[in-house]
């Protein structure tokens, strides 16, 4: 993998932020485990840095991502060992001890989605897409979203959401509590990194104790993850997973 398939930026313009950008629009923004690895590593450095006071996860264009990388995929169904890549770094970000803010316009597939739910403010663009097709792949919901997402808006919008694999526009979104904000296209890039640097300006102990109060300990969602991730494995290993990894690659 190309490093630029992951960028890390620090904006001159917004100090105490940290960008984490997905950069693979050839290929919508998919997720490869090596990116997994390096998303992995910065938040863990992020939560030992003090000069990082907030980060800003972003796509490209018209993509946030399209989720998880289905060669990626189909190389663990067909191999049928290891521990899936994204699961340090839905750990990661389930610990992350920053304030975590994300920017989507356009697509945001399966954990595209499932991301800015451990985000503490989104804002999306009116063109955006939210769509996590979990059982359409065999699989399971992942990143704790089982547990946070019918919390956030109920057990009939997150079985919607999350086994039924019906999209959201950004507006429905919003009303289900995943997006903070709708802006244009043109605005997204420009809202979140303010965003991000108006919470890096605050006052960080306090800013952090507000945090956690509201998020709570987290022993739930990362039990909940481990749960998730028992029977996301043995569906990726499953044959019908396999044949639907193996419809996808041949559309």
């Amino acid at each position: 993998m190309s490093d630029s398939h992951i960028l890390f930026e620090r904006p001159e313009a917004q100090p105490g932020v940290l960008v984490i950008r997905l950069n693979r629009p050839e290929k919508k923004n998919a997720i490869t485990t090596a990116m997994y690895a390096r998303m992995t590593e910065a938040l863990h450095d992020a939560n030992n840095h003090a000069d990082i006071r907030a980060i800003a996860f972003l796509g490209t264009d018209n993509c946030f991502s399209a989720g998880n990388d289905m060669g990626d995929f189909l190389a663990y169904a067909m191999g049928g060992g290891g521990r899936p890549s994204a699961a340090d770094f839905l750990q990661a970000l389930a610990t992350c001890d920053k304030p975590m803010v994300s920017g989507v316009d356009g697509l945001a597939i399966g954990i595209g989605t499932t991301i800015h739910l451990h985000c503490d403010m989104t804002i999306a663009s009116d063109r955006s897409l939210f769509r996590t097709p979990f059982v359409d792949l065999a699989l399971v919901p992942e990143a704790a979203s089982s547990l946070i997402a019918p919390r956030v808006m109920g057990h009939q919008r997150a079985f919607a959401l999350l086994a039924a694999g019906e999209g959201f526009s950004a507006e429905q979104a919003r009303e289900a509590g995943i997006v903070w904000k709708v802006v244009p296209a043109s605005d997204v890039e420009a809202e979140t990194l303010a965003l991000a640097a108006s919470l890096a300006a605050k006052p960080p102990h306090a800013l952090k104790i507000a945090r956690n109060l509201i998020r709570g300990n987290g022993d739930d969602v990362l039990a909940r993850m481990d749960e998730e991730l028992v029977h996301f494995t043995a569906q990726l290993r499953s044959a019908e997973a396999r044949a639907a990894f193996e419809a996808f690659m041949r559309r």
